[in-house]
């Protein structure tokens, strides 16, 4: 199981042990949501991998999206 956690305009990724995989973000040169890799740990398992693809498809269809913070 993996935990999507907005955090200015990205996604934090935490699996259910509380180890942070990465962020994903909306990359405007491809119009496309990415996954970035946290450079610590080992990364994320196939299972981790299979739930991020599967927010990566969601975003990218526009039937999901990441909230907006607000600062006020």
């Amino acid at each position: 199981m993996v935990l999507f956690w907005p955090i200015q305009q990205e996604l934090d990724c935490i699996n259910d042990s509380g180890h942070f995989l990465g962020k994903i973000s909306f990359d405007g040169a491809t119009n496309k949501h990415i996954f970035c890799a946290s450079e610590e740990g080992t990364g994320p398992s196939s299972s981790e991998k299979l739930s991020i693809a599967k927010k990566l498809a969601t975003l990218d269809s526009g039937n999901d999206c990441i909230p907006m913070q607000d600062d006020d």
